[in-house]
């Protein structure tokens, strides 16, 4: 009398199938259907290790959420906003990017903001916005970052969409502190911006139809410079930034992608800490 085979996983469970690729038995708890016949989940999760991951445009790992770090970009924001909302003014006061001091040779000679060495401002100032009713300042920006952010986003990946977010912030930070460094100055946009380029950098990559974009680009700017209390010079530190990190995350050769992107991002990021700092010296001076 021939011996009762069983699964391999559940040796209480007689069958008659085994997986095609190390030919142990399964029970039909166990069968995973392959392109031929049966698989068993070890020699399934195996497959699955050693296949090729799918890249982005920009060679990024696709996700299951590709709007991840957008969400949590704006969750961040929204955050902040309520933080403002419960303390008041301070929250801007303490977040936000200036660098002043008064005139050596007064009776007290003190610096603050940044030219107080409080640094942290040139990425917190991002996340703050105007403490107004109806929050027209954070609801168009937080539209701007989910209408553009998602989809720059997706074609990035997760890791080199955060380097032009951050690296944006700082060159729009330094483009405030060199020409305008006495004036509180607040809100995304500025990081926005820089996602504005980038985007219209890969709709260029990709061979696709840009007026969308170039009307959005054209409208911000237009707001940019008839809209009262609007940072010009946030937003045109931040595009500039953008679309130089874009570039080459765009094109980079496939055969030193990883170098030639990372080494942009790098680059663009040291330039505008350099920046900021030349900024301060020269307030501080």
């Amino acid at each position: 009398m021939d011996q009762a085979v069983c699964c391999y996983r559940h040796p209480d469970r007689e069958t008659g199938i085994r997986c095609t690729r190390c030919e142990r038995p399964i029970c039909p708890q166990c069968m995973i259907t392959a392109s031929v016949g049966f698989q068993c989940p070890q020699c399934v999760r195996q497959g699955s290790a050693g296949a090729p991951r799918q890249r982005t445009v920009a060679g990024g790992v696709v996700t299951r959420d590709p709007f991840l770090v957008t969400k949590v970009l704006i969750a961040l924001n929204i955050a902040v906003f309520l933080l403002e909302l419960a303390g008041g003014d301070r929250v801007v006061t303490d977040l936000g990017l200036f660098a002043a001091c008064t005139p050596k040779g007064y009776p007290v000679h003190q610096c603050v903001g940044v030219a107080d060495g409080e640094w942290y401002r040139v990425i917190t100032s991002a996340f703050v916005h105007e403490r107004t009713f109806p929050p027209t300042h954070i609801l168009f920006n937080m539209l701007s970052l989910w209408w553009i952010g998602g989809p720059l986003e997706r074609l990035l990946g997760r890791s080199r969409y955060v380097a032009v977010y951050v690296v944006s912030a700082l060159a729009a930070s330094a483009s405030v502190l060199l020409i305008s460094p006495d004036v509180n100055t607040i809100g995304a946009s500025g990081a926005i911006f820089g996602l504005f380029g980038a985007f219209a950098v890969l709709l260029k990559r990709l061979n696709q139809d840009m007026r969308f974009i170039f009307i959005l680009l054209a409208l911000n700017i237009f707001f940019t410079f008839t809209w009262a209390h609007v940072s010009w010079q946030a937003h045109l530190g931040g595009l500039v930034a953008g679309v130089a990190v874009a570039i080459g995350m765009a094109y980079a050769p496939r055969d030193r992608r990883q170098l030639v992107q990372w080494g942009t991002a790098a680059g663009v990021a040291v330039l505008a800490v350099v920046l900021n700092v030349i900024a301060v010296v020269q307030v501080t001076s």
